[in-house]
């Protein structure tokens, strides 16, 4: 809500293969760049800027992710269902996730606790609903 929207850190991790990451990440970004209420862009000059950054290691590869205010459904929800749509193509895929001090994991083939802990997560970080399906009229 501050400064246009919410800003978000992702990293996609894959064991240290750099070039695989970079591919990956490049990937991730088109997905995210086509989806409506997100900006994305990619962290390398941003990382170093923020004290107390952390998850962005040396030669590591990452994007951050801003979202909207002015959409129907809550911003940080439509940011993490193009990011699970974006897992789902591989099983083997996955995003870290952090804002404000908080992270989550998301896979390509999450499980009902996974779930319940991306749940928790959007609780933490502010605009989930908190009432279920209450305010679904549109």
């Amino acid at each position: 809500m501050q400064d246009g929207g919410r800003r978000w850190q992702l990293v996609v991790p894959t064991g240290g293969d750099t070039l695989r990451q970079e591919r990956l990440t490049r990937d991730l970004y088109a997905a995210l760049h086509g989806t409506e209420g997100v900006l994305a862009g990619f962290a390398e000059d941003d990382a170093t800027s923020r004290p107390g950054h952390k998850g962005v290691g040396a030669g590591e590869v990452a994007l951050w992710a801003a979202t909207a205010t002015a959409v129907a459904r809550p911003a940080s929800q439509i940011l993490i269902t193009a990011i699970k749509e974006w897992c789902a193509r591989d099983r083997h895929r996955k995003v870290e996730v952090t804002y404000d001090g908080h992270s989550v994991a998301i896979t390509g083939r999450p499980d009902a606790a996974q779930e319940r802990v991306v749940r928790e997560f959007l609780d933490k970080v502010g605009d989930a609903p908190s009432n279920g399906s209450e305010g679904d009229g549109e």
